[in-house]
């Protein structure tokens, strides 16, 4: 495995690559791996000649308070984590490499981008856009695994790889989660082990209200008020939003019809650690 730190060599890499009629698949990351992200690489594996993942923690998806400098990092452990599943190379740039000083370009996403997560973290998908924008030019990937736990984030990069005419295809991958049902995230690191039991309520109310709509309940605000009453349950927990869309396009019709595939999303603070947890409901 080779760790790439340059958008120069990574991007001749690439290049390289392509010259040689090597598919490239793609696992965008900010690091502080878990299985979740391992599980991408195995997929990634599976589908595409060369796997290439990306370790950057990127600072324009972040708000000034949020945790951009108390975010996890563990480089030297992402690299032997890496290593262990096979993974081709690793892309590692600096904040001065892909942000040099006089960087002023922005992408604006309106629309989906502006619901739900958007809404609680205004700007949030624009640096998330930008980012990924940048890293699928440098790498130039035919495939790229997104996970299922950023639900929001993925269907905003779809929007983008087909308004923008990016030549990758968006592969969604199942969200990874403890034996408790608690959704693997890099932030579960700032939970006490008391928070972690706590959280891992999340898993069970969402199986509670997905098993009353497949028993026939189809108005959304009532499936939002069941959610949000069963989460206002848990211990040391304070909602941000908990809501049902249609997965396609996160539009929000009043009665869910048979055949829609839902979507149930949450953001919640357990403690100080805000988690966004979701899951996927196939109407027959």
């Amino acid at each position: 495995m080779e760790v790439v730190t340059t958008i120069e060599e990574m991007s001749k890499i690439s290049e390289e690559l392509k010259k040689k009629n090597k598919t490239v698949g793609f696992v965008p990351t900010m690091g502080a791996l878990h299985m979740g992200h391992i599980n991408l690489c195995i997929r990634s594996k599976q589908t595409a000649d060369i796997t290439i993942m990306s370790v950057f923690v990127n600072p324009t998806q972040f708000a000034p308070h949020e945790d951009f400098n108390k975010y996890p990092r563990d480089i030297k452990k992402d690299i032997e984590l890496a290593k262990k599943y096979n993974v081709d190379y690793i892309f590692a740039p600096t904040v001065e490499e892909m942000y040099p000083d006089g960087f002023s370009t922005n992408i604006f996403i309106s629309g989906v981008a502006d619901l739900f997560e958007g809404a609680k973290r205004p700007g949030h998908f624009n640096g998330v856009a930008l980012v990924v924008a940048k890293l699928f030019n440098i790498v130039n990937p035919d495939y790229s695994f997104f996970g299922q736990k950023d639900y929001q984030q993925v269907v905003v990069i779809k929007k983008m790889v087909s308004e923008l005419n990016f030549r990758t295809k968006i592969v969604l991958e199942p969200i990874a989660r403890l034996e408790s049902g608690l959704a693997m995230s890099s932030r579960n690191v700032y939970l006490t082990e008391t928070e972690k039991i706590n959280a891992s309520n999340i898993y069970k109310v969402m199986l509670e209200t997905k098993r009353l709509i497949e028993d026939g309940l189809r108005t959304r605000k009532t499936i939002n008020e069941t959610l949000v009453n069963k989460l206002s349950e848990i211990s040391d927990l304070k909602i941000d939003y908990a809501v049902a869309a249609l997965s396609k396009d996160l539009s929000e019709p009043e009665i869910f019809e048979n055949k829609d595939e839902i979507i149930i999303l949450m953001a919640a603070y357990v403690g100080k650690t805000r988690l966004i947890d979701n899951m996927l409901i196939q109407l027959n």
